[in-house]
């Protein structure tokens, strides 16, 4: 008795454990995708020395430290959340033209001011900290001064229920203090960035 190879089971392919026979090359494809995206976002993203670095960091705790300490001998509240997100602007990318001080100091205004105005309108809850901040954009952008933290300025603001208050302490005496705090840092400190580019 002979015995025969069915051909349908040497054609068969034997099946990969734990997954389909196109699985390694899933894998490849997925695995030169992330390099590429890897290589793009390095090829696009500032980089920093170490020098820059320690700047940075040395920069904000200076400034935020000195904004806490005027606070507690003023009597005046001159910070803020929206500012310490400021500041990583103002010290980690200081040539940034969202970190100049027309963008810090109107651009927090701003957002100040439009959560002001709506909260005296009887403007509260999700959909108004959504108009707020959408207005603090939209005008920031007409008006040259767009700067990411005033929308947290507006959210802040619908959030709290301010009072007209609010617009000097802590907006503008916070957003001016950690300006002129940070012209004085570039000045004082050798090899730090120059700051600003510009100031209107």
């Amino acid at each position: 008795m002979t015995l025969r190879a069915d051909p349908k089971a040497a054609d068969a392919t034997p099946a990969v454990a734990g997954g389909s026979p196109d699985e390694p090359g899933r894998l490849t494809r997925l695995r030169h995708s992330l390099q590429a995206e890897r290589q793009r976002g390095r090829a696009y993203q500032p980089s920093f020395s170490r020098h820059h670095l320690a700047l940075s960091w040395l920069g904000a705790l200076v400034s935020i430290g000195l904004l806490g300490a005027l606070s507690a001998w003023s009597g005046h509240l001159l910070m803020a959340a929206p500012l310490g997100a400021s500041s990583v602007l103002l010290f980690g990318y200081p040539r940034s033209p969202l970190a100049q001080p027309r963008n810090i100091v109107l651009g927090n205004l701003l957002g100040g001011l439009i959560a002001v105005l709506m909260v005296g309108c009887g403007w509260h809850g999700a959909w108004a900290v959504a108009l707020a901040v959408g207005l603090t954009i939209l005008v920031g952008q007409q008006c040259r001064c767009l700067h990411p933290p005033a929308g947290g300025i507006a959210f802040l603001g619908i959030f709290l229920k301010v009072q007209p208050g609010f617009l000097l302490f802590p907006v503008l005496s916070g957003s001016l203090l950690l300006v002129l705090l940070a012209w004085q840092f570039s000045r004082r400190v050798r090899s730090a960035d120059a700051y600003p580019v510009h100031w209107l």
